[in-house]
């Protein structure tokens, strides 16, 4: 290797390092699952904003997202971003504070408890159901984080993918064992700060090399479409492009999500202090406005170097998802510092990935051992042996995701895409029922759970692809979402209503709130 790329290696191995560190720190906070999977509910407003954040935009943020505004113009690139920063506000502004509270007041520390113990469900049957549905997304959404790290480490440093891959995911194995939601959010914290650095430190090298904001806009403006927020410009074919208001409605839907999102909804039952949590709203809100308006800005400034010959001329947006890693490659060449930069804004990207795997990863596996095995099953069972199966579900989970993830041509972004509706759609509208309406009963829960997850399958390989280019060629996320709350409010209204127990705590949370 070259000494630019040894000092590369040395910067990413230094934070990796530090990941580790961190989950040896926080190893003998946890006596308990509780512990283990929720912190003991003891994070501060700052980490639950940040930790939050980091675990949502994954790679995406500093891959995907330049990669699709140079590729294709503004329109989708910045609906999207429109419909998460909306997604992200209004989650941070109507459900955190009230599942906070609700969850502490039934002792619910996962999201499958929460749900079980919310709708009186003895049989466990929604528990048992909640905890598949997080297996089943997130196992693969883990493997895709896996696959990201391993192809950033073989198509810089040259290292075979299963062993680069391998390396990498054993570093989230260590940490979240050891340290388990702790060290998760404590690490998803100073990722975030990674991240920033990186979306900053690339778009001010850009912007120098492009020779400033007026010769990066001025290149773009000779693109038909590109800089309209309903049009757009397919880069690679050079023509311009049409983004009407079904796209946008389509893509505004990946706000809806976020309700549904079993690793950001922890963070909000994990906070210390409810009262915090508008800090916290604060925080994340202007994070996310500001990294992905960024990521976008990165996009538009990487079309200039395209075009001036500092990128490679990429086929497509999936090809054009390593722009950030051939920034931080040219970077590399001007000395020993610029090196030890670009080394930071690679560890940013893992840092990416690793803040969303690791609370993948923590959220499965309580469904494996807590929700199925001791739940589900009824086993109880001692406090030590308890915390050890939550750290041998770790493994196992990770194990698998390992498998999953051996293919090094495996597509990471259309899975995220996938995942994403699939609690979104499963859970969203559920989680909105059960905090806001108190007539919610265990089969409307059920139903929704069943109908949001199985139209996400139904929509995404049966009716896109029978109409594709048609009304109906939408993100899966919108149908399924709408079918999942419709499913709710009807099977609740048709049947029997919650008992008297179960209205009353839900009425004592909402005078709480009140207070």
């Amino acid at each position: 290797m070259t000494t630019s790329l040894w000092i590369i290696l040395v910067a990413i191995v230094i934070y990796m390092i530090m990941m580790i560190v961190i989950g040896f720190k926080f190893a003998d906070k946890n006596k308990t699952t509780k512990d283990f999977f929720l912190g003991g509910r003891s994070l501060g407003p700052l980490v639950t904003a940040m930790s939050a954040e980091a675990s949502d935009m994954s790679g995406w943020l500093l891959m995907g997202l330049p990669a699709v505004a140079m590729m294709g113009g503004l329109a989708e690139a910045s609906w999207t971003a429109i419909g998460l920063a909306a997604g992200t506000y209004i989650n941070w502004l109507i459900v955190a504070k009230r599942l906070r509270v609700y969850s502490q007041r039934i002792d619910a520390y996962t999201i499958p408890h929460f749900f079980g113990t919310r709708f009186g469900d003895d049989k466990k049957v929604i528990t048992t159901l909640s905890a598949l549905i997080i297996i089943i997304f997130f196992i693969p959404y883990t493997a895709s984080g896996f696959a990201a790290c391993g192809k950033l480490f073989s198509s810089l440093f040259g290292i075979n993918y299963m062993r680069a891959m391998i390396l990498s995911a054993a570093v989230i194995i260590i940490y979240c064992t050891l340290g388990g939601f702790l060290a998760a959010s404590t690490t998803d914290f100073i990722q975030s700060i990674v991240m920033t650095i990186a979306l900053f430190v690339v778009v001010g090298f850009g912007e120098g090399l492009v020779k400033g904001f007026g010769n990066v806009f001025s290149n773009v403006s000779s693109l038909e479409g590109f800089t309209n927020l309903f049009k757009g410009h397919d880069v690679a074919n050079g023509v311009a492009t049409s983004y009407g208001a079904l796209p946008v409605a389509s893509t505004l839907a990946w706000g809806l999500g976020y309700f549904g999102m079993p690793h950001i909804l922890l963070r909000f039952m994990g906070i210390k202090d409810e009262n915090k949590l508008k800090t916290s709203r604060r925080v994340a809100s202007t994070w996310v406005v500001i990294s992905m308006a960024v990521a976008i800005l990165i996009g538009v400034v990487g079309y200039s170097l395209m075009k001036n010959g500092v990128l490679p001329s990429y086929k497509n947006a999936d090809v054009a998802e390593t722009i950030i890693v051939d920034i931080a490659k040219y970077l590399s060449r001007f000395g020993c510092v610029p090196a030890f930069t670009a080394g930071i804004i690679l560890a940013g990207i893992l840092a990416s990935t690793m803040s969303t795997a690791d609370s993948q990863l923590l959220a499965a596996a309580s469904s494996v051992s807590q929700n199925i095995i001791q739940e589900t099953f009824n086993i109880k069972l001692k406090p030590k042996v308890a915390m050890l199966l939550a750290r041998i579900s770790v493994v196992l989970i990770s194990v698998i995701a390992i498998f999953l993830a051996r293919d090094p041509e495996s597509s990471v972004f259309r899975i995220v895409s996938f995942a994403w509706a699939g609690f979104g759609a499963a859970f969203g509208p559920l989680m909105l029922c059960a905090l806001f309406w108190k007539r919610t009963n265990k089969y409307g829960a059920i139903t929704g759970i069943l109908v949001g997850s199985a139209t996400v399958f139904i929509w995404k390989f049966v009716i896109r692809s029978a109409f594709a280019g048609t009304v109906l060629d939408i993100y899966e996320l919108l149908p399924a979402f709408i079918l999942g709350l419709i499913s709710i409010i009807v099977v609740s209204l048709l049947t029997q209503a919650p008992n008297q127990e179960i209205v009353d705590t839900f009425e004592e949370v909402k005078q709480s709130l009140k207070r």
